[in-house]
């Protein structure tokens, strides 16, 4: 299958500001590309590219005073196949991790580990290690949090999201991620796209998702919280620590985001060969 992504962001800036840019699809997907969705700027500005230190493709810009919209449209092609279940995968000792999982073992940002460990070990000890620990930890954070946008802030972390049993995707993540590392899975977080293919309708609004990926049986595996169940047309953008590696964009000075729209469409393909 194909499916189409995409967003349209519309700010005002009141003075020229610099902004870095996370938004394009990840470069494990790039062989799954049929049309790039290359970033694109009204006004036309120049854009910087880097990658940084997790991998990620981002952008960098010094954003003009007024309004600018960032846009990008872009068609991948999927397997149309759910996320992936291994119940076998089993979880690894820590010392025959490989290097580059053991600073998904850490405390981050939004994740503290050191305020959790106690927590988590009192609720999963007794689970089978592996797989079936992971997915303990996705089953009591689902029930746990009660999702709503307005539960969102910048500043919430795994800690507050626990205490306060409320938020949004990044917040599952988050807690799910604090958790893995206490019970000693490296586990890294992951912004993308996640549209509502194979999900009964009426569908929500369009936005980016958060989830994210724990290490065990030897690869990295998908794992979702928030939702719960396999989902398909999963489209990565960029994994981190936690969302402060991975922001969509960082402004450095003040500005007003007028609009902001993302899509994440299932193209039909008879359709499309008709025309």
């Amino acid at each position: 299958m194909k499916i189409r992504v995409g967003y349209e962001m519309i700010y005002d800036f009141p003075q020229p500001t610099p902004v870095m840019i996370v938004m394009g699809m990840h470069f494990t997907r790039a062989s799954d590309v049929v049309v790039p969705d290359y970033l694109t700027i009204n006004p036309s500005i120049p854009i910087t590219p880097y990658r940084d230190g997790f991998g990620n493709w981002c952008s960098r810009i010094v954003a003009p005073a007024g309004r600018i919209m960032f846009k990008a449209d872009g068609i991948v092609n999927d397997s149309g196949k759910p996320d992936i279940i291994v119940p076998s995968a089993m979880q690894h000792a820590v010392e025959d991790l490989p290097a580059e999982t053991i600073v998904y073992l850490l405390g981050s940002r939004y994740c503290e580990t050191d305020r959790l460990s106690d927590v988590a070990w009192q609720l999963f000890e007794k689970t089978v290690p592996g797989w079936a620990r992971v997915q303990a930890i996705c089953d009591f954070v689902h029930n746990h949090i009660q999702f709503g946008y307005e539960h969102a802030r910048a500043t919430k972390t795994a800690w507050d999201a626990y205490n306060e049993g409320k938020g949004v995707c990044r917040d599952y993540a988050h807690l799910a991620i604090t958790f893995c590392r206490c019970m000693n899975i490296p586990a890294r977080y992951c912004t993308g796209y996640l549209g509502d293919i194979g999900m009964p309708k009426p569908w929500a609004d369009g936005d980016f998702a958060g989830w994210f990926e724990a290490y065990i049986g030897g690869r990295w595996y998908t794992f979702d919280a928030r939702n719960n169940i396999p989902r398909i047309g999963r489209v990565l953008i960029a994994q981190g620590r936690d969302a402060a590696d991975v922001p969509i964009t960082q402004t450095f000075g003040p500005n007003t985001l007028v609009s902001f729209k993302v899509w994440t469409d299932e193209i039909d393909e008879t359709t499309e060969a008709a025309h």
